[in-house]
């Protein structure tokens, strides 16, 4: 038999963080004809579903739905707090955080940058100082990302809430949680946020499409005072409608909310307390093989404090072109899909073939974890990359509890 057979074929393992692997049941419900979006039990669903959405974000406040992208819910945010001319502070730990100051920018909004890097989290000392020497006040919000997609940083927001608190700054703190809501842990109330946003493609394991903006009575205080505000934006309308189109801006994105109510049915289920802990514990036991095959060669986990890490995605550093060659093999050859480094790239490096990303988020469990540890096992050692012994057994004593 010849040692370049392919073993692609079966099922395939989407291993990016986000677009997550979806449940069987989520597609299922929405393999359907479309609905009446006037009444009947579409309406009625969906009166359900604003309940069970605020638990997953943990608040008692409002939630508005949206027909977009974490990019339009970053926008949908800014829309509604913040006027063309005002000044937002971003403290940013990677692309992403760059990437909703970029998007205030584009509405006219002064966007003040404390650039952290891409390996560490927020320096709270740093962000107290910038907002002390804001003795007028002049910054509205502060736009934080709980998790970097691309770095894989988990920041520390109630210790920014602190700081506002301790300064008694009046800024909102607005919070991007598309890659860790219902993944890590996210409270909130508890945790002094006034705006939260997130997306439908990772923990809640819904296809691409939807977005959510949480926010509590002080942020909408805020939106009541702004001079104008697009109608699409409005999260006004959204979070307490008239009517039923007022939900979504317009037609109801129906097959995205049949995926999502047993996406909700599902995650409730199993108990938010419970959620966290599982992806915990599958987080933990990749970051023991990576740490085990790091001993023996240049695999590196991004961020060296596991306190400091997301429990959805793992950001690697293993030097150009390994990334991308481990990336294309593992496709190729037994059907498994790793991230790309997004905006990892350094000057020796500029495409950042010497990064990948792991997604750990949403519908997965520790069969899944232990075969996509194994399949990037056999691509290391098929293209003879460097690597310590031992990780996958260091793996499985952590899903075993041991």
């Amino acid at each position: 038999m010849s040692n370049s057979i392919s073993l692609a074929q079966g099922r395939e393992y989407l291993a990016i963080p986000g677009p997550s692997v979806m449940p069987d049941a989520v597609l299922q419900a929405m393999h359907r004809p479309a609905p009446n979006i006037y009444e009947g039990p579409l309406v009625e669903m969906v009166a359900g579903i604003i309940p069970d959405l605020k638990k997953v974000a943990q608040t008692a406040h409002h939630a508005a739905i949206y027909i977009c992208n974490g990019h339009g819910a970053w926008e949908a945010a800014l829309s509604n707090t913040v006027a063309p001319g005002e000044t937002v502070l971003v403290p940013a730990t990677g692309r992403f955080g760059m990437g909703w100051a970029d998007m205030a920018q584009g509405l006219g909004i002064e966007t003040q940058i404390l650039d952290f890097g891409r390996s560490v989290p927020w320096d709270l000392d740093r962000i107290a100082e910038a907002l002390r020497a804001d003795t007028g006040h002049k910054i509205k919000a502060v736009l934080g990302v709980h998790v970097d997609t691309s770095s894989s940083v988990r920041n520390d927001v109630p210790g920014l809430r602190r700081v506002l608190d301790d300064l008694g700054h009046p800024a909102l703190l607005m919070v991007d949680c598309i890659a860790s809501m219902g993944c890590d842990r996210f409270e909130m109330d508890t945790w002094g946020a006034d705006v939260a946003v997130t997306g439908s493609q990772k923990g809640l394991m819904v296809p691409p499409g939807l977005a959510f903006v949480f926010f509590n009575d002080r942020a909408a205080a805020v939106r009541a005072k702004m001079p104008r505000v697009s109608r699409y934006w409005d999260w006004a309308p959204r979070a307490e409608p008239e009517a039923f189109f007022q939900y979504f801006g317009g037609t109801a994105p129906t097959h995205h909310l049949y995926g999502l109510r047993v996406a909700l049915d599902m995650i409730h289920a199993e108990g938010m307390e419970h959620v966290w802990a599982r992806h915990a514990r599958l987080a933990q036991a990749v970051w023991a093989a990576c740490e085990a095959w790091g001993q023996g060669g240049p695999l590196r986990l991004n961020v060296a404090d596991p306190a400091q890490r997301s429990h959805a995605v793992t950001a690697l550093r293993i030097g150009a072109p390994h990334g991308t060659e481990l990336r294309r093999w593992v496709q190729e050859n037994i059907g498994l899909t790793l991230g790309i480094g997004l905006g990892m790239s350094e000057p020796d490096d500029p495409k950042g073939d010497g990064f990948f990303r792991l997604g750990h988020m949403g519908h997965v469990n520790g069969q899944m974890i232990l075969g996509l540890l194994g399949g990037m096992e056999a691509g290391m050692t098929a293209l003879d990359i460097p690597h310590g012994s031992g990780a996958i057994e260091a793996a499985a004593k952590v899903i075993a509890g041991r």
